[in-house]
């Protein structure tokens, strides 16, 4: 497994990082699939306090205790769980992020995290307060980078101008380009990509075509065009999950794409997709096939 620098830190994150959402609540099957994915060379783990609860990250907490140093350990901040338990409130306050980190630290049983992302963001948050938070962790030594994990161009553009910012997680995929308008602002900051849903939600697999037809439509494709689109990717030279796969890879703003299992055996299925030489002729060939949209709404 490839490693790729963080933004211009002294990060190295793995080209496939494990997102550890979809691991069940089962600490034993969990193990397995974390296990597997050190054994095949994935260094990288994200998480977030939201996740389950914090059940999550106390799961992670527990696989990890005993080789923290040999992982790159990410989680995230901002959504604040309701004292009745049900549901959250954003909340991106220095108040509740320092107290959150620490909530945190407990529950992944370490003593620092190597990025802490922003869990989403608005317009209306106090980016100044957030930063200057972020900042002190890091002074602190109880984060060493951090970054932002969200799907609004104007929030993602503001946190980088104003900050050191290294990382921003989007939803990037084959059938989901528009992150693609934005790279070069996160080049342009030193800031890599986490990309999450490159595999679109299964449609990027071997079962794409059976997936599709239970899909009445995809952001801009109709099911009639999702059912073309993916007949076109499945008849190139090529499995469709490794030219998904490389897709994401090929461009030099992306540090992980962010791979989510629910078992040992899912997971390495992606990771054999990964194994797979995908041509660049082909890679260009993509993009005649699947749609290069843009945010239509700038200001969300």
């Amino acid at each position: 497994m490839k490693t790729r620098q963080l933004g211009k830190s002294d990060i190295y994150v793995s080209e496939i990082g494990l997102g550890c959402m979809s691991l069940p609540t089962d600490q034993k099957n969990a193990d397995k699939i974390i296990h597997t994915a050190i054994d095949k060379g994935i260094t990288y783990f994200d998480t977030a306090d939201l996740y389950d609860k914090g059940e999550n990250e106390q799961i992670v907490g527990n696989s990890f205790k005993n080789n923290r140093q040999d992982i790159i350990l990410a989680t995230k901040v901002g959504n604040r769980m309701k004292e009745s338990g049900e549901g959250w409130n954003w909340d991106p306050s220095r108040k509740w992020i320092t107290a959150a980190v620490h909530e945190s630290l407990k529950r992944l049983q370490t003593d620092y995290i190597d990025v802490y992302q922003l869990h989403g963001g608005t317009m209306e948050d106090d980016v100044d307060e957030v930063i200057d938070t972020m900042e002190s962790l890091k002074k602190e030594g109880l984060i060493r980078e951090y970054g932002i994990s969200s799907i609004r161009p104007t929030v993602i553009n503001r946190f980088l101008q104003k900050s050191n910012a290294v990382s921003v997680m989007m939803q990037y995929s084959l059938l989901d380009r528009r992150p693609e308008e934005w790279f070069s602002l996160l080049e342009n900051n030193d800031a890599s990509l986490f990309s999450r849903g490159t595999l679109a939600k299964g449609l990027l697999t071997a079962d794409g075509l059976n997936r599709a037809n239970k899909t009445n439509e995809y952001l801009s494709y109709s099911n009639a065009e999702l059912m073309e689109t993916i007949e076109q990717l499945q008849s190139l030279n090529a499995p469709i999950t490794s030219v998904a796969l490389k897709y994401v890879l090929q461009r030099k703003v992306t540090g992980s794409m962010i791979i989510g299992a629910s078992s040992s055996e899912q997971l390495l299925e992606s990771i054999e997709a990964y194994d797979v030489h995908v041509s660049e002729d082909l890679l260009q060939k993509v993009n005649q096939i699947t749609k290069q949209d843009v945010y239509t709404e700038h200001r969300v």
